[in-house]
């Protein structure tokens, strides 16, 4: 694998016949471009959509097929999830279905993994970057013999129809594009809302390929003696919501974080906070949002008493409008902010609650404000 300077916007769209250079003989058995289906207990994890969105632009751009590949035991909630791939622009589909895949183990689904792209070939491999999809990554790509850029922000196909990986390196503070130049598959994980959801057009069921896992239950080391859900399953998912509320080390203190809650909560939104604040301990690693944290894509978020070093600008910038409030008029984060507002957020936080609360429910003003 090599680094190199982020490359120019791939030449103009179209079939393999227009790309530069031909591909080396031992690539050619390499074709199309597949995303692999988190599913876990019956529900497609959405970063899986999210990357049918950007691997059908790949796939254009190569003029190939886009494939997705579904992994799970044979029940409702796989076939469901198989259907879904076509409705988000899947072409055709790989299905492995197996009772051994009701849970998911490392062991049974690199098996499974592996041995569709040993037989099938793709020439790029999309996964999620989830605790799932971490996991899977990285043995699959050890397996496979082959590079896996991680936690990407940017996917893209270069003139010579390489695949250039961007990531954050050196801590966040750069930008590199990498490319897997000697080895078939390109692997790379995306983290969830990095990518925009592609709209979702109802369509039948395309081509479904199935292939059968080659092991039993004695092959496998790991066992499931039972499932305890998450008690907190059924919280808001900061990912995911539409509005978001975050503060930073401007905010002076621990017990400042308060007026973020307040105004999240007159919002109806999800409050989090930059890397700085959980090193202080003034929040829990759940509500980190950035490059080591999470990636969020909201239509509102506020950011109070953040700096948006790139860290945090890798996480946010996906957002529809970013308003930011900070003391220091030369703060990063008003480089890509849409609006800016050069002030104490502390002082600025509770006025802007208050003004909300009574445009948004003046009958409800004691309720809202406690």
């Amino acid at each position: 694998m090599t680094e190199a300077p982020k490359p120019a916007a791939p030449a103009a769209a179209g079939s393999r016949a227009s790309m530069k250079k031909e591909l080396p003989e031992h690539f050619k058995a390499y074709k199309h471009v597949w995303v692999y289906v988190e599913v876990e207990r019956g529900q497609v994890h959405p970063v899986s959509f999210e990357l049918l969105g950007e691997g059908r632009k790949l796939a254009n751009k190569l003029g190939v097929d886009l494939a997705a590949v579904v992994i799970g035991p044979p029940d409702e909630g796989t076939r469901t999830a198989v259907a879904e791939t076509f409705c988000y622009g899947a072409d055709l589909a790989y299905l492995v279905e197996d009772p051994l895949l009701t849970h998911y183990r490392n062991e049974p689904y690199t098996r499974a993994l592996t041995d569709v792209v040993n037989t099938y070939k793709p020439e790029i491999l999309l996964l999620g970057a989830t605790t799932l999809g971490r996991d899977l990554a990285g043995s699959v790509a050890t397996t496979l013999l082959t590079g896996l850029t991680a936690d990407c922000t940017e996917l893209d196909v270069d003139a010579d129809a390489s695949l250039a990986a961007t990531r954050p390196t050196f801590g966040g503070s750069l930008l590199c594009t990498i490319y897997t130049l000697n080895f078939r598959p390109q692997m790379a994980t995306v983290r969830p809302r990095v990518m925009a959801m592609p709209e979702r057009v109802e369509k039948p069921v395309g081509r479904v390929i199935t292939h059968k896992l080659d092991m039993v239950e004695d092959d496998i080391v790991t066992k499931i003696l039972s499932f305890i859900p998450d008690r907190d399953a059924g919280k808001a998912n900061l990912a995911y919501a539409d509005i978001v509320v975050a503060g930073g080390l401007g905010l002076g203190g621990a017990e400042n974080f308060q007026l973020v809650k307040g105004l999240a909560r007159v919002l109806g939104a999800e409050y989090g906070c930059s890397r700085p604040v959980v090193q202080k301990g003034w929040q829990p690693y759940e509500r980190q949002i950035g490059q080591t944290g999470k990636t969020i894509r909201p239509k509102l978020y506020i950011a109070a008493g953040i700096s948006g070093a790139i860290q945090h600008r890798v996480g946010v910038e996906g957002a529809d409008l970013i308003v930011a409030i900070n003391t220091d008029k030369n703060a990063p984060i008003f480089d890509f902010a849409h609006v800016g507002l050069v002030t104490d957020a502390v002082r600025f936080l509770p006025a802007l609650t208050d003004a909300f609360i009574r445009r948004l429910s003046p009958h409800n003003r004691d309720r809202l404000a406690g």
